[in-house]
């Protein structure tokens, strides 16, 4: 009998051991066998645009409605990048928060005019239930994310 508890609790570690070295895997298979930086994106955007990248970095911030989003910090400071992944498809738990990623997604460019960021803020501000003054917004911006293909955490 006790040979049998040693046998089962080994096998017990042992399976927990490789499943945390593998990760837990979201959406498709990663297929790239390169990184990219998330600064060289947002250094060299048009260079990335509409091509798809594999990036590494820690997990900061999971949308909390959905789990359709992350923000992932990069190797300069102060600098993030989304992965937005269509809602249903990949859920991110709140759980990954904190966790190292390797992700896949086409870099997009999301072009947005002073009007559609006073929409977006207003939206934001009553969803979250927050304050929003539209005289804040001065002009329209472009904003670089990654659209989610596929991601493993650890």
């Amino acid at each position: 009998m006790k040979r049998f508890v040693l046998f089962l609790l080994l096998s017990v570690v042992f399976i927990f051991n490789s499943h945390s070295q593998e990760g837990v895997k979201y959406g498709k298979k990663l297929v790239l066998k390169e990184k990219t930086q998330i600064s060289e994106l947002f250094k060299n955007p048009k260079k990335y645009v509409g091509k798809t990248v594999q990036v590494e970095g820690l997990i900061v911030k999971v949308c909390e409605k959905r789990g359709c989003w992350i923000d992932i910090v990069s190797d300069k400071e102060f600098e993030k990048i989304r992965l937005k992944v269509d809602d249903g498809v990949i859920v991110f738990p709140m759980e990954e928060k904190g966790k190292k990623i390797i992700a896949e997604g086409v870099f997009e460019a999301l072009v947005y005019t002073k009007e559609d960021l006073i929409e977006q803020g207003e939206h934001m501000a009553k969803e979250y239930g927050t304050k929003f003054d539209p005289k804040t917004i001065t002009k329209g911006k472009t904003e670089y994310r990654l659209k989610g293909l596929g991601a493993v955490v650890n």
